[in-house]
């Protein structure tokens, strides 16, 4: 809060939009070249938002507080503990902490004036007027008021203690929200780099005491091609007989040659001229 008050606040001017979510107070802070780095939430409800909607670079503190009464000493201490835990562990930087309820006036006013008075040491009157300034807009509740003026200092007993871890934000940016893959080069040879790491990776090459134990015959060897006629099956006569049976009794060459060469040339029979008459039959 200290810090705060050297900056001088955040302006509190905020851009006019039907939606005014985290992304756009963030957009906001980083205007006026501000870096935001927790968020302490003082509603007494968790209808708003929830972590899924802050982004990874904000912690989140959630204390709940009820309006329209003065909080209770836990509740001031909490809140005191978990300004202080960021303070401390952001001592060598210049983030800010977003301290928010309902409208963000009457609570979130009464705490922070209440860490200046009790920690800051501040008085009451100066610690108001810093905030109505900072705000843009007065306190309201009466009871509020007459607390931080009239009211006891609470103790800092504890202060040092943590009874209550941030979370972090588990949104995703927009801008890296369903983000297109680039497409694919075509045009691009197989021994592109892209392309080579794409592939299936090859197998290690084996040692030499492997390859001396590798067999002698290998499938996938390449060898050169073999001579003309090489794959062509010896002459086997059991697979090789036609449907004619073999000749016994003659030599197997010349039954091969009967068998391969053209069909002989038998003597037909010779008929006479009555076969082609008609009248006799």
């Amino acid at each position: 809060m200290d810090r705060n008050r050297k900056k001088g606040g955040i302006p509190d001017s905020c851009p006019c939009s039907d939606v005014f979510g985290p992304w756009e107070l963030l957009d906001s802070v980083r205007r006026d070249r501000h870096e935001l780095g927790l968020i302490i939430d003082l509603t007494y409800t968790t209808r708003y938002y929830s972590l899924q909607d802050l982004p990874e670079s904000l912690m989140f503190v959630k204390i709940f507080t009820a309006g329209h009464e003065v909080p209770s000493d836990e509740t001031i201490l909490s809140f005191k503990r978990a300004v202080q835990r960021f303070l401390r562990d952001n001592a060598d930087n210049e983030r800010l902490i977003g301290v928010h309820c309902t409208h963000g006036l009457n609570r979130t006013g009464y705490l922070i004036c209440r860490y200046l008075i009790d920690v800051d040491g501040m008085e009451p009157r100066e610690a108001v007027k810093l905030f109505n300034s900072a705000r843009g807009h007065n306190i309201e509740r009466k009871n509020y008021l007459d607390d931080l003026h009239r009211g006891r200092r609470r103790s800092n007993d504890g202060m040092e203690e943590c009874d209550q871890e941030p979370a972090r934000g588990r949104a995703v940016p927009p801008e890296r929200e369903y983000r297109p893959l680039p497409p694919r080069e075509t045009h691009q040879s197989a021994t592109h780099p892209q392309n080579f790491l794409l592939r299936t990776p090859l197998l290690p090459r084996p040692t030499f005491s492997e390859a001396v134990r590798a067999p002698l015959h290998d499938p996938y060897r390449y060898r050169p091609p073999r001579p003309e006629g090489h794959w062509r099956r010896p002459p086997n006569p059991s697979s090789s007989w036609s449907r004619h049976p073999p000749m016994w009794g003659q030599p197997r060459q010349q039954q091969q040659d009967r068998r391969r060469g053209p069909p002989p040339r038998h003597q037909l029979p010779r008929y006479t001229a009555d076969w082609n008459d008609p009248t006799q039959y």
